[in-house]
């Protein structure tokens, strides 16, 4: 990993035990050249989420293109087979599949000079080449880039380059376990544009300091100073919330319009986030997932889906809720974008109840100097 445009100096304060640490400096969220180096380095250096996997290759889908951080990437699906690709024909380069783009064909053909290959990435057609003198087609499939499916997500890691997915989310799944996503329903999506650097969600993400003054529903049903933060292997950072002894779970009434989630906690909710793009709220009756895709500085696309158990007709209880404190929290962010671009902002300190937000700035400080997630 290439370190970020930041000197150990400008980083010293932060990196600090909690307690004397500051957040990080305003460049981080404001600088081009930084988000450059992210998309690089903890976008396609990471482990990052593309969606679901049956919603991603759904009608008959074979591949599909996903610019993942700065690096495009083709996806395949060959039966149960799942691949990842680096997106550039092995002739000249050309992308195989526009980002966005996806098809139903049983090969990947170029559209620049038509070279094919097999879903599985070997070539499969190269025009002309047949009489050119020690040209083997075997050395020119498609580079594979790791590829994992975790609870029904689909994640690659495309600069191929990342310590192996089990040891990057360590015991993050121990805790997503037992809610068994993969075996839930799509009942709800909103995407919203939100003007805010992506760390400034996340870090909202993972405190309550602020519930009291902008979350009226949900401090309702949630006591915003109840909970813990973990502090367990792998690149994520989170914790929980207890519900109020007369709700059942978060919605604007505190009862649930679905059915209970067999064998999780009903008096708890998780909040996680796997580094860099994936928000994990896992709640008795149903599990919400924001996925994060950084689209300028002071600019984040953020796909929010809810999941319910099969035969549940919608998620409306969850989904009121969560688009009302949603649309508090990225007022909220937008605020704190702006006030980190004034020339007078200077890194402030942690409360005492922003640990998970300390966890989360010391990841990235460490990663800008050179230590992955």
């Amino acid at each position: 990993m290439t370190a970020a445009p930041f000197t150990s100096d400008e980083l010293a304060r932060v990196l600090l035990p909690f307690g004397e640490s500051c957040m990080l400096p305003a460049r981080a969220y404001t600088d081009p050249d930084v988000l450059a180096w992210e998309r690089r380095y903890l976008f396609a250096g990471g482990w990052c989420c593309v969606g679901r996997l049956d919603e991603l290759f759904a009608g008959g889908v074979t591949q599909f293109g996903r610019l993942v951080g700065s690096v495009p990437v083709l996806f395949t699906r060959d039966g149960e087979s799942v691949g990842a690709f680096a997106n550039t024909c092995r002739h000249r380069g050309h992308e195989l599949l526009a980002d966005g783009a996806s098809s139903d064909r049983g090969s990947v053909a170029c559209p620049y000079h038509a070279w094919s290959y097999t879903l599985d990435g070997a070539l499969r057609t190269a025009p002309r080449f047949q009489q050119v003198p020690g040209f083997v087609p075997a050395e020119y499939g498609l580079v594979a880039l790791p590829v994992s499916v975790w609870h029904g997500w689909l994640f690659v890691n495309a600069s191929a380059d990342a310590v192996a997915f089990d040891e990057y989310v360590g015991a993050l799944d121990g805790l997503v376990a037992p809610y068994a996503p993969a075996d839930l329903k799509l009942a709800a999506r909103h995407d919203y544009q939100v003007r805010a650097n992506w760390k400034v969600i996340v870090e909202n993400y993972q405190e309550c300091y602020h519930c009291p003054h902008i979350h009226p529903e949900l401090c309702a049903v949630s006591p915003p100073t109840s909970g813990d933060n973990y502090d367990l292997p792998g690149a994520w950072v989170g914790g929980s919330m207890d519900l109020r002894p007369d709700a059942e779970t978060m919605s604007l009434d505190g009862r649930s319009g679905g059915e209970f989630l067999p064998g999780v906690d009903r008096r708890r909710v998780l909040y996680l986030a796997l580094c860099p793009d994936l928000l994990l709220s896992l709640h008795p009756d149903y599990v919400m997932v924001h996925r994060l895709v950084p689209v300028a500085p002071d600019a984040t696309q953020v796909e929010c889906s809810w999941y319910v158990r099969d035969g549940v007709g919608d998620a409306a209880w969850a989904e009121d809720f969560w688009d009302r404190t949603n649309r508090q929290d990225w007022a909220a962010c937008e605020s704190v974008q702006r006030g980190l671009g004034s020339p007078h902002y200077r890194p402030g300190p942690l409360a005492p109840n922003e640990d998970a937000v300390y966890q989360w700035v010391t990841l990235i400080g460490r990663a800008y100097l050179g230590t992955p997630p």
